[in-house]
Formats: structure tokens, sequence, C-alpha cells
């Protein structure tokens, strides 16, 4: 008999507050099966905070959505993408040449595709990131044909029309949002914070359920930089959190807090994995996650893994040493 296939989401559109519509959107990957969009009305038109991930049908998915919200792509007069991973840019460049709105990201959004790289470059540099990180040659040739096979999530070159730095202002029916920079999950990631409403689109720096993820291999320290970020948002004193993916939340102050700690527990879990005796990321990471480590999850858990112990290195608590074919990582003395 044939097992069930998991049903897939579609795009729908509710209003939240006056003047702003969550628009969720599909996305085709096991334990994060949706994304959110956010419409901000602005005079004749609207805001498109995010845009989804681009894949065969995303487009409809968006139109539904919009309509269940009463609005149309055409009302779309800028698209603003809190950073440059694919669920949250995927649409832009399409969005773009289909209604004329400009697409304003924050400068850093290069990491989307290191140093100007196809596909096939960026699949070989993270292969060789794996081995250096101990990751054995079969699951690593899995890995590589699974990311061929999904596509670029993109619709077309990204670009921006404008840099989204502090300073900068987004206008809406609601006022103006200023634009915070919260990098850590990601360099380009940035917070919109609309402070006479005390509201605030969180893209993924925080999300209603605690769940860390750091692009690394960009910036010296990603975790050093979230925790930094999180001490900046936390002074913002926002009382509603609109996130790019789940429901929206109150007690914002309460989710950086558990954010803190989930970093101190996944540090100290590091730390004792070093303890024990010293290690490959992918021996680390499989100490540290245990039983949650399997081939679905590596990508995303080694991730995690090499930022947690950038982190240490940064803190003088850990070093790695370069060796054939692989880096092995100690506890500083």
């Amino acid at each position: 008999m044939r097992k069930p296939t998991r049903k897939r989401e579609v795009g729908r559109g509710e209003r939240v507050l006056p003047g702003i519509w969550r628009l969720r959107l599909p996305l085709p990957w096991p334990g994060v099966p949706h994304c959110n969009a956010w419409a901000l009305a602005a005079g004749d038109g609207i805001v498109l905070v995010d845009t989804g991930m681009h894949e065969p049908g995303s487009i409809a998915h968006l139109e539904r959505a919009l309509d269940q919200a009463g609005l149309r792509l055409e009302h779309v007069r800028l698209v603003v993408c809190t950073h440059a991973h694919v669920d949250h840019c995927g649409q832009a460049p399409a969005i773009r040449e289909r209604t004329g709105a400009p697409v304003w990201l924050h400068p850093a959004y290069g990491h989307l595709h290191a140093n100007g790289e196809t596909a096939e470059e960026t699949i070989a540099r993270r292969a060789e990131v794996a081995r250096q990180s101990g990751v054995p040659e079969a699951p690593l040739a899995r890995w590589a044909e699974q990311r061929r096979s999904m596509g670029t999530g993109i619709s077309g070159e990204l670009t921006s029309d404008h840099d989204l730095v502090p300073g900068v202002t987004v206008a809406s029916d609601l006022g103006d949002w200023e634009i915070v920079e919260t990098p850590g999950h990601a360099p380009s990631h940035v917070c919109l914070h609309q402070p006479e409403r005390r509201l605030l689109i969180s893209g993924d720096h925080l999300l209603g359920r605690v769940s860390l993820y750091f692009d690394e291999g960009h910036t010296p320290d990603p975790v050093g930089e979230f925790l930094e970020s999180l001490d900046r948002v936390d002074a913002l004193d926002a009382r509603l959190a609109l996130a790019g993916h789940g429901r929206s939340f109150t007690d914002v102050a309460g989710h950086i807090s558990a954010n803190r700690s989930l970093v101190s527990i996944r540090l100290d879990a590091v730390r004792a994995a070093l303890a024990e005796a010293p290690g490959t990321p992918f021996e680390l990471a499989q100490r540290v996650y245990g039983d949650a480590f399997s081939e679905a999850t590596a990508s995303w858990l080694l991730a995690k893994t090499r930022s947690w112990l950038t982190h240490l290195e940064c803190l003088g608590e850990a070093r790695r040493t370069d060796g054939k074919p692989a880096e092995v990582w100690s506890a500083a003395p």
C-alpha cells in the first residue's frame, strides 16, 4: 500500500490588525510547512514584507492569500525583505517584474549567493565545508543530489533598489516603521519596528517557538551577533511580534529571554562535548544533539554546531586544529 503523503499547505490570508494582513505561504520543507509574508496598508496599495519561496505555483499561492485578504498583487507598491533567505525573498524578483515595485534589502544580502556563485558552485563550497567538518562522503553525495533537485528557490536575480539600514523608514498607514539591524540568523537580517504602536515585524530573529539557526561562514561570530541583536530588540519594548513563521505573539521580552536561555544551554552542551574528547564538528554535533541528529537534520544541526564552536573560539574556550581530511576541535587549555 502506498504511504500517504503529507498534505501540502496552500496560500492563506487573514487580517491581524486594521491595516496589517498575514499571508501564510507554503514551503516544501519537512517541519517548516509555511512562512509568513506581511501586507501593510500604504495609501492606495500595500507594502509587502517578505515574499515566500519561489517554486512552481508559488505566485498563485501568494495571489490566493492576497485575495483572501481582499488584495491583489497589483496593489504591491514596495517589497521589503527581512533577510536574504529564499523563503523570505525568493519571489521578490518576480514580484518586481510583475508590479514594478522596488525591492529593499539590507546591503549584506549577498550572502545568499556568496561571491556571485552559481548554484553548482554553492553546492561545491558547502560540500567542502562539510568535508572539513568530518561528514562522510556517502551521505554528503546524497545531500548534494537532493540540493540539485530542489532548485534555487529564487525567481530571478536578487538585487536591492534601496539599502535597509538604520535611519531608513518604511511608510504605511499605521505610521513609519524603523529599521533595526538584527544579524545572527543571517548577516542581512533586519526587523521592522513601529514605535507608537509597539509593533515588531521580527522575521526569523524571533519566532513564536524558540528555534535557533545561524547562517554561518559569512561573519566572524554569528552567535555573538545574534545575542547582541537580542539586546537591541529588547530595548525597543515591543508588545506584539509579527514573525516570519507561525503565529504572532505577545510577551516579546519573554521570548527574548527564552532565546538567550537556549543559547546558554547549547553552549554548555558543546562545552561538555569538548570536555569529553576532541572531535570534528560532525562528531561533536552527534554528541550535542543525540537522537535528533539524523541524515534529514544533519545540514541544519551541523551549521549550528559550527556556529557554537566558532563562538566558543571567540571567547577563548575552544580551538580548532586544521587536519586532513577534517578539522578537529578541542577545549582551549
